[in-house]
């Protein structure tokens, strides 16, 4: 049998990637989930204390940490199942309006719809974090109003969710612009004839065609909203009465805190948070391959 020659132009492309890769994703992960065995505060050597860290966050409900990471927890679920679906259906609305024929200067508005995706989240939530100001805001300004959003309820998740929109409407409307202009157009056509109206042409055709990167931006977007930090951070600061604080925040705070570092028991929570990332991604790319096969 000959030997297969060695693409050595492909591992030079590669290799760099790869090597980067290993030193600042696996090495460190690998790390942190030892770490979560451990009591460590960054400084002396981790202590091994097996799974003391797990039973404390999950079982022992007269633990701070206990309380904390359920709160963090609660709070991270319900930003994914109110943001994800918008996040997914408000660009893909989008995107299918500005394939109709009659919308004219669709690169003009695609190119304002995606600038935000090309600001940072810290810097867009300053931006409305501003604009939502109870003194300099304009929105208090304009109105007349004189009230603090980030106070109150629901008004401090709405925020949020403002930001959280304004931010991911470009990056996934660009990606079903892409798939919409590769279908074939003769199956609208196709539909027409067969005395098909806009919503069913669009979940009979339109749907149908772009599944694979329908597919990709549902997992991505939800493993994205399962992390999410900035926004709370900095529209609430997780306020009010921790009603909007996050379990990223948790971790920060506990690896990082101004005190003693905790980062046993913050990387026992990210390395759970992981693992929910993990398993809502597979559910979530059986489930919607299996229903479009």
């Amino acid at each position: 049998m000959k030997k297969k020659n060695i693409n050595w132009a492909s591992i030079a492309f590669i290799g760099p990637h790869m090597v980067l890769f290993i030193i600042f994703v696996c090495i460190p992960t690998l790390y942190g989930v030892y770490a979560s065995f451990t009591q460590w505060n960054l400084i002396s050597d981790p202590v091994w204390i097996g799974l003391n860290n797990y039973k404390t966050l999950l079982f022992d409900s007269s633990s701070t940490f206990y309380t904390q990471f359920w709160n963090g927890l609660k709070n991270t679920f319900i930003f994914v199942l109110i943001m994800v679906p918008l996040q997914i259906i408000i660009p893909l609305m989008i995107a299918a309006a500005l394939q109709h024929k009659k919308v004219k200067m669709k690169g003009l508005f695609q190119a304002i719809l995606y600038i935000p995706g090309l600001i940072s989240v810290s810097a867009g939530s300053l931006i409305w974090s501003l604009i939502f100001h109870s003194r300099l805001g304009a929105v208090n300004n304009i109105f007349g109003y004189d009230f603090s959003w980030a106070s109150k309820q629901p008004y401090a998740w709405i925020l949020i969710f403002v930001v959280s929109i304004w931010g991911a409407i470009g990056g996934n409307m660009i990606i079903y612009r892409s798939a919409l202009a590769g279908v074939n157009e003769d199956l609208y056509e196709a539909a027409e004839i067969d005395g098909a109206g806009p919503v069913q042409k669009f979940f009979n055709v339109t749907l149908p065609s772009i599944r694979f990167p329908l597919l990709y931006t549902i997992v991505m977007t939800t493993a994205g909203a399962f992390n999410v930090f900035a926004q709370p951070l900095m529209m609430t600061g997780g306020g009010p009465n921790r009603s909007t604080t996050v379990l990223m925040m948790y971790i920060r705070s506990l690896a990082f805190s101004q005190g003693e570092s905790i980062a046993g028991m913050a990387s026992a929570m990210a390395v759970i948070l992981g693992l929910i990332i993990m398993c809502v991604s597979v559910f979530q790319y059986f489930l919607l391959d299996k229903s479009n096969t």
